[in-house]
């Protein structure tokens, strides 16, 4: 018996001292599973992204010595120095750095001069091989904020039912086969405060504003208040389509 115990704790011992390396290890992809659940209980989304943001995928290659993250707006790559007391450093080319750090199924990223912490998960259903970086993220996103069946109770196609797809593309609102939400950079700066998304159909789109509450969700042509030379400016104008969740 005291044989079996102890060859036991021996395997468990090795075990554990084993697998040290790979649970330290932060190679591969992951999201801000944080904000998108923010996100998904209703409210406006950019709020929610820049409450638990700003950065909303890492792509880590430590073999490589690679690592890359996007905002939504901006790639940024970096490259991987040694590991050190179970932490990585992201080294952006002498203009700034990061901390990653493992704390089990969980990417840390630490605090610095320039941004929060922030914790990242692994996608749960992840992006086709060969997908742009932020495509995870994205993915998760649209599912979580606009998955299920919305019913349209106001606008065109009134009654219908509208399913937007995880992967942009839309069904069931007339005049578009694809969307494209605002997360981030130009799109959000010329919009202020309200959130927008693209709208699409057959290659030619337009920006619409919207707004979330709850299981309602209101689509708004946009008006833009800029000079034909000017920076867009847009605000919302008249309200297209009030959508239900079902």
């Amino acid at each position: 018996m005291r044989k079996a115990l102890a060859l036991s704790l021996c395997a468990l011992f090795l075990g554990g001292c084993a697998s040290d390396p790979a649970d330290r290890d932060i190679s591969g992809t992951w999201i801000n599973q944080v904000a998108i659940d923010a996100a998904a209980k209703g409210g406006p989304l950019r709020e929610a992204l820049q409450s638990y943001g700003p950065n909303l995928e890492w792509d880590v290659n430590t073999k490589a010595s690679q690592a890359r993250y996007t905002n939504g707006f901006e790639n940024v790559e970096g490259k991987v120095l040694a590991e050190e007391s179970g932490s990585w450093k992201i080294d952006f080319y002498g203009s700034s750095a990061s901390t990653l750090s493992r704390d089990g199924k969980q990417l840390l990223q630490e605090a610095n001069d320039n941004e929060p912490e922030q914790v990242f998960d692994r996608p749960k259903e992840p992006a086709p091989e060969g997908a742009p970086l932020g495509a995870n993220f994205e993915r998760a996103l649209y599912s979580a904020y606009l998955g299920g069946e919305w019913k349209i109770v106001n606008g065109p196609g009134e009654g219908g039912t509208v399913l937007f797809q995880s992967n942009g593309q839309v069904m069931g609102l007339p005049g578009a086969d694809r969307y494209a939400l605002c997360l981030a950079g130009d799109c959000a700066s010329m919009s202020g405060g309200y959130d927008n998304l693209w709208l699409q159909l057959n290659g030619q789109g337009n920006p619409w504003i919207f707004a979330r509450d709850g299981k309602q969700l209101e689509i708004f042509q946009t008006i833009n208040a800029s000079q034909a030379d000017e920076v867009p400016s847009l605000t919302p104008g008249t309200r297209q389509w009030l959508l239900e969740k079902q």
